[in-house]
């Protein structure tokens, strides 16, 4: 496999600090050939396009508040993330949403946060990486009326079952799927939806340095999760749905390149 993209991780995490160039290079020798960097907040967001500058055409980053930072979310927050869409490597608004799960800010400023930078897509044309946990109903509502004015958008880390996949789909969204397939017990609901996922609305990403899946063998030492296990996922991706795994590859290849209209490889 080569050519792969791996559309969502933290590549700004502290637990990368040590050794980051090495994770990308294992990466690479795997056969991911590009990466979009997630920011979370103000500052990861910054880190992020910082690090995509590094590697042009291979890095890329994200831009936004996740919805466990929507409590600081003001408008100074819009004032600081505006400018980074000037930025060809900023190709998505987000990551955003809501998380009801963990609720680490209160449910109406998550909501504020949400919509508002649904707006801030709109008006700076790039799609939203999204993020939504235990909040499907109000994810759907906020998200509906503004889905228009939006040039598209990508379930992040997509753990819903059938019903959830097809309210998405309704929204014209991508389906991003991480390692969280790889857990039969907990990714019960995802498997099931995953067999019916469009072929042209599928991504595939890490979420690392979270979310390593669980199945592979031998066991790495570290529970670190790496961009070198996408071609892992992939391969369970496909043996799932019973399609060769070059057809996923060249397919999740391709759909980001046309949702993130990323720029080929320097």
């Amino acid at each position: 496999m080569e050519g792969l993209v791996d559309i969502g991780l933290n590549l700004g995490h502290d637990s990368f600090d040590a050794d980051r160039d090495a994770v990308l290079e294992r990466a690479a020798r795997a056969g991911v050939a590009r990466f979009v960097i997630s920011g979370t907040s103000v500052t990861s967001s910054v880190r992020a396009l910082e690090l995509a500058k590094t590697r042009p055409g291979t890095l890329f980053a994200t831009a936004g508040i996740h919805p466990h930072h929507a409590r600081g979310f003001d408008v100074h927050s819009l004032t600081a993330l505006r400018p980074l869409f000037d930025h060809a490597e900023v190709v998505a608004v987000g990551e955003c949403g809501l998380d009801y799960c963990r609720d680490f800010s209160p449910r109406d400023l998550q909501q504020r946060a949400f919509v508002a930078q649904l707006e801030l897509a709109a008006e700076s044309r790039r799609p939203v990486f999204l993020h939504q946990r235990d909040a499907h109903e109000d994810f759907l509502r906020l998200l509906r009326p503004l889905r228009e004015a939006l040039p598209g958008g990508v379930a992040h880390c997509f753990t819903g079952g059938p019903r959830e996949l097809e309210d998405c789909l309704e929204l014209d969204l991508y389906i991003g799927v991480t390692g969280w397939l790889c857990d039969e017990r907990r990714g019960a609901a995802l498997r099931e939806a995953a067999r019916e996922i469009p072929i042209e609305r599928l991504l595939i990403e890490t979420d690392a340095p979270y979310l390593l899946p669980k199945d592979l063998q031998p066991k790495p030492r570290s529970r670190r999760n790496e961009p070198c296990y996408l071609p892992h996922i992939l391969e369970q991706l496909a043996a799932l749905r019973a399609q060769p795994v070059t057809l996923l590859a060249e397919a999740t290849r391709r759909n980001s390149e046309e949702l993130f209209k990323l720029t080929p490889p320097a």
